[in-house]
């Protein structure tokens, strides 16, 4: 099945941390880790205060974020669990979405539309369904749209370790 899969899953984009006190959160991955700060996000629609953090550098480099819900009372809760989601860099998303889909895998109302980052994304709901089986098996999966400059980078570090 796999020769039929008409995308690649070339790396990990992103993970994000989600907590009730953004300033700590901040204090741990920033102040203490040192990974920098290198953006914000705010969305009443996703009830979520974001900070975007960047471990590494270039093509390369993985997003943390950090996620404080605008209300800990409403869904989604960003902070439940704390390790919220997982991202991964997809080289088609449009392909990888509607392959998937056609496989029984469940995704969160939404679709493919603009992320925290500016990179088009979707999300793979932690859990199937009956319409839909596949799940993330208790994990929120975000895939992705990796840009030319990811998928390059990631083409020139394989082509070396082959």
């Amino acid at each position: 099945m796999a020769s039929e899969r008409p995308f690649q899953v070339l790396g990990l984009q992103q993970i994000a941390v989600g907590g009730l006190d953004k300033a700590r959160l901040r204090a741990f991955w920033v102040d203490t880790l040192g990974l920098t700060l290198a953006g914000s996000y705010r969305s009443e629609k996703e009830n979520v205060d974001e900070d975007i953090c960047e471990a590494g550098a270039g093509p390369l480099k993985v997003e943390v974020d950090l996620m404080q819900p605008l209300d800990p009372e409403q869904r989604p809760k960003v902070h439940e669990p704390a390790l919220n989601h997982v991202g991964l860099w997809i080289d088609d998303l449009a392909a990888a979405v509607t392959w998937l889909e056609a496989l029984g895998v469940r995704f969160t109302p939404g679709g493919i539309r603009p992320g925290a980052a500016g990179y088009d994304v979707c999300f793979i709901h932690p859990k199937g369904n009956e319409a839909s089986p596949i799940g993330g098996e208790g994990v929120l999966v975000e895939l992705v749209q990796a840009p030319r400059e990811v998928r390059e980078a990631f083409s020139v570090l394989a082509a070396a370790v082959h």
